[in-house]
């Protein structure tokens, strides 16, 4: 059976932000499908599969619950978007700092891996990715840093207000994205149980974080429950 992360929150945390909140848990009681993207990072072969460099265990328990959220968003009448990282081309030239952190050998292994064709690049497996899903490829870990990648100017011109984060890893790409999103002035969420990393210690530093500034944070059942209390009209924009 896929390891899952152990979610513990701060209580201080979840006491300041519900006094900070009125009394409320939760800032975001609603989503409005039609304006509501559900945004996928880097469930990559290179970290969910055994044997690849950056393999995560708790990667693969998560699976089932982002795909959840994808059937609910469509259901709903919002959209998917699959986001791959690929540095293995222009990072060794435009992104010279972060090389500096990595020793030659792992480099090697992650840029090979991380280049458009590899099977490190690629898609699990056992996500449900349809047809009508958008797809984008990111050079940074924030999916939306000048630079990194078009999902800006694309949620813009779909009418995207409302994101939610999923994905690996939690204290990385996704919180890199989730922080730059709500700095950008979108509704944020942020999926306790559909995000992962490589510990709990450092999946759960990450959740605090986001959720005493930059982010909501529900769970899968959550944002489902929310999907399925949207308004019919979104349903029906859908349908036609």
């Amino acid at each position: 059976m896929a390891e899952m992360h152990e979610i513990k929150l701060s209580p201080d945390m979840v006491a300041r932000v519900t006094k900070r909140r009125g009394g409320k848990l939760h800032a975001i009681d609603r989503l409005d499908p039609a304006k509501t993207a559900l945004i996928v990072i880097d469930m990559q072969n290179v970290w969910v599969k055994k044997g690849l460099p950056a393999y995560t265990p708790y990667c693969e328990g998560i699976v089932p619950n982002i795909n959840r959220l994808a059937a609910a968003m469509r259901d709903a009448g919002g959209s998917v978007w699959w986001v791959r990282a690929i540095y293995g081309d222009d990072a060794p030239r435009t992104w010279s700092a972060y090389m500096e952190f990595l020793s030659p050998e792992f480099l090697g292994d992650m840029l090979a891996a991380l280049t458009e064709g590899a099977d490190g690049a690629a898609l699990w497996h056992e996500l449900d990715i349809q047809p009508d899903d958008q797809q984008v490829i990111k050079r940074r870990f924030s999916a939306l840093i000048q630079g990194s990648s078009d999902l800006g100017e694309r949620l813009h011109a779909a009418g995207i207000d409302t994101i939610i984060i999923t994905g690996t890893a939690t204290n990385v790409c996704c919180e890199s994205t989730a922080r730059d999103a709500f700095m950008l002035n979108y509704r944020t969420l942020v999926v306790y149980d559909a995000n992962a990393t490589v510990s709990d210690e450092a999946h759960n530093a990450a959740l605090n974080a986001l959720f005493v500034r930059f982010a909501d944070v529900f769970t899968t059942d959550d944002v489902v429950d929310l999907l399925a209390a949207a308004p019919a009209k979104a349903m029906r924009r859908r349908a036609g």
